[in-house]
């Protein structure tokens, strides 16, 4: 999968205006702390959910492990420890997960599910979700959780363009282009795409155009969220790459 890279114009904006950014503020402790940091536990609770059922627990074992590791989080403040030069939000939930998994399981699995902090509404999963990560799956458990924060970012971005695209009136266009966003073989070509919607191929090709450029800028925003500093960015989507090949 190749990601498309945001107009340069797009990316010094971005950097200037990376201060307000999710992760930003969670590093400074700052007003609002807490809540962008639950913000940023109920986008991305999926990796560490695929983390701990590949370390051998049960969806129902990982459920409660997940919610009372983001209950620990917030009671304790361990956001506070991070270096800000250093911290990403990724680096952060999986290394602080190891510690909780390894050291203090058998302390804080007494407030079964986040006590009061439920991060995520279990029920809301689509079918099948609890299951879908098997601890059998050949791969370690911190490649499974690096992948599964690579799958999560990605379908946010997807869903995002795809809103906007439906608000241009353009949502067919979309499902029909969205494949070569992500590499599949089975995208149809840009003449029969013209075809089925009645379309000049340069335009389907100009379109195809600016969704990936929208799509290297949205990528750009997620990913901004999520790091310390924007000179992580293009480091930390070069990881996001690598987890998905």
């Amino acid at each position: 999968m190749r990601f498309p890279q945001g107009s340069s114009d797009r990316t010094r904006s971005g950097a200037a205006r990376f201060q307000t950014t999710q992760w930003s503020v969670i590093l400074r402790a700052g007003q609002g702390a807490e809540e962008a940091l639950l913000r940023l536990c109920r986008n991305y609770w999926t990796p560490l959910y695929a983390y701990t059922r590949r370390r051998g627990h049960s969806p129902h074992e990982a459920e409660d492990l997940t919610q009372s590791f983001f209950a620990h989080v917030l009671e304790h403040r361990s956001f506070e420890t991070v270096a800000p030069a250093k911290g990403r939000f990724r680096s952060f939930l999986l290394v602080s997960l190891k510690h909780f998994l390894d050291n203090e399981f058998h302390k804080e699995r007494a407030l079964k599910r986040g006590g009061h902090h439920f991060i995520v509404s279990w029920d809301d999963l689509p079918p099948g979700a609890r299951d879908a990560f098997e601890p059998s799956l050949n791969l370690p458990p911190e490649k499974v959780f690096d992948r599964e924060w690579a799958v999560t970012l990605v379908g946010r971005v997807m869903k995002q363009l795809q809103k906007e695209c439906e608000t241009a009136r353009k949502g067919e266009l979309f499902e029909r282009l969205k494949g070569s966003l992500t590499g599949d073989p089975s995208v149809e070509s840009y003449e029969q795409i013209a075809a089925a919607l009645k379309m000049s191929e340069g335009a389907v090709k100009v379109s195809a155009h600016r969704l990936r450029r929208r799509f290297g800028e949205l990528l750009r925003e997620q990913v901004q969220r999520t790091v310390g500093d924007p000179s992580q960015v293009d480091e930390e989507l070069r990881e996001i790459l690598a987890a998905l090949l």
